[in-house]
């Protein structure tokens, strides 16, 4: 019996996400990210096609690695211009009813307390569909530009994340209690004060007494997303994610990151299989695989070599710029992404620079899978199967047409073959994804921090009682 499998779009609130070139294309139109109605039509064909969600991402900064300069990024529109993803939470909202939407936001840019009312509030607007992919961020550029000398080092910023998302936790779980909003209008009290605590967090790198702003939303914790794929970015996403977001050039890095993740999430306590893993590709596909195929070639016509090594650059934090295309990628430590650089570098393939140019020219750092719908579907099957992976997080060529495609051809040859879904589970997105309620469940981290008082008492006692 073949696994099930999922999909998950992967977008931005930019031009051509991670395809540079291809916003040339005549019948690409994310040049139109800046209109709702490119958002809200996207939005109703995923949901035709029963997609999990769509995750958003997002950076702040910009790819000025690449040639030391940020001049082909621009000239490329390699994810600038880009626009705020939160603010299209509520849009899509409306013109969906299932649909999840997963928001990326940086624990490096916005201060906890802030960002846990805008989540509070998007999840209160999209009836508890909201997902929090979160991230670190890998771009000096945007440390720069909010009056930081530059990043903190790569291991340090998941030591923040840690600290950020225990400031979420005590805001999102413990600050409001269930049944503190009462609306009771004969005794005019709309909330009971006895039922709203402080959370008195003074930590190492944040200091929040006080009251979260908001009510408690549907999901109270919106979905946990997570990516990061280095050795620190597996620690954090095992204690702390519920759909993980990788990026495999191969199906052996795959299966080899799989078993780790699964192990990994085991070893913190938490059940393996209540925590969904989501691989990067891209599907080009038509009614057969000489059409698929004469579509691919097209598509590569307008692939920006300048841009797929702008983002390569940026990701790895090496320029590649100073190198021929017939060098090889070596590996060299850097401040930006660990896991980008240990595959191109220390996979099972060696990698040169052309060749990596290309392989990222369409959809990023995931394959590019080619072919029928039932070629696509025996790939898909086999992938799934080989390397216990959940889903695939499917980056787009040209779009809308690359998710319509999917949505028009593959997703019935799917469903025709039982491997997924003729319909959504009603609920909100947490409990559409794993049928266990809206909240976070008891084996979870953010679980303790629903009794704030006790965890209030826990750390103003002498740490030898404590231990």
């Amino acid at each position: 019996m073949s696994k099930p499998i999922r999909f998950n779009a992967f977008d931005m609130n930019c031009v051509g996400h991670q395809s540079p070139g291809l916003w040339a294309h005549p019948r690409d139109k994310s040049w139109t990210y800046k209109d709702l109605d490119y958002w809200q039509d996207l939005a109703r064909t995923l949901e035709r096609g029963i997609f999990d969600g769509i995750f958003i991402a997002d950076v702040i900064g910009y790819y000025d690695v690449y040639k030391g300069s940020n001049y082909h990024a621009i000239h490329q529109a390699a994810q600038i211009p880009v626009n705020d993803p939160l603010q299209l939470a509520a849009p899509i909202a409306l013109a969906t009813e299932h649909l999840g939407i997963g928001i990326t936001a940086s624990t490096s840019f916005e201060h906890p307390y802030t960002f846990a009312r805008r989540l509070s509030t998007a999840d209160h607007h999209t009836k508890g569909r909201i997902g929090w992919n979160i991230v670190t961020s890998y771009l000096e550029s945007g440390a720069k530009n909010i009056g930081e000398a530059g990043l903190r080092r790569h291991d340090n910023r998941y030591e923040v994340a840690a600290e950020y998302v225990e400031v979420l936790y005590k805001l999102f779980e413990g600050s409001w209690e269930e049944g503190a909003v009462l609306r009771d209008r004969e005794k005019r009290i709309f909330t009971d004060p006895s039922k709203v605590h402080e959370i008195g967090h003074k930590g190492r790198y944040f200091d929040v007494p006080g009251y979260h702003l908001s009510e408690p939303s549907p999901q109270r914790t919106p979905v946990l997303y997570q990516a990061g794929a280095s050795g620190p970015g597996k620690d954090f996403a095992a204690k702390q994610a519920e759909c993980i977001f990788v990026a495999a050039p191969t199906k052996s890095v795959l299966k080899a990151h799989v078993a780790d993740m699964r192990k990994r999430v085991a070893d913190a306590g938490r059940e393996p299989r209540k925590v969904y893993i989501y691989t990067l590709v891209t599907i080009i596909t038509d009614e057969t695989d000489e059409k698929a195929q004469k579509k691919f070639e097209e598509y590569q016509k307008f692939v920006s070599y300048d841009g797929s090594l702008v983002f390569m650059s940026g990701w790895s934090g090496i320029d590649f710029g100073q190198y021929a295309p017939t060098d090889t990628v070596k590996k060299i430590e850097t401040n930006a992404i660990h896991s980008f650089v240990e595959h191109v570098a220390g996979g099972d393939k060696c990698w040169t620079i052309d060749e990596l140019a290309k392989f990222g020219g369409i959809g990023g750092l995931g394959p590019v899978f080619v072919g029928s719908p039932s070629r696509i579907a025996d790939i898909l099957q086999e992938w799934a199967d080989d390397t216990d992976v959940d889903g695939f997080n499917l980056a787009y060529a040209v779009t809308p047409d690359s998710f319509e495609d999917v949505v028009g051809y593959i997703v019935p040859e799917l469903q025709k073959r039982g491997v997924y879904p003729t319909a959504y589970k009603p609920g909100t997105l947490r409990e559409k994804l794993f049928g266990d309620g809206d909240y976070l469940p008891a084996n979870h981290p953010a679980h303790r921090y629903r009794d704030i008082e006790a965890v209030k008492r826990e750390a103003s006692m002498p740490k030898e009682a404590v231990a």
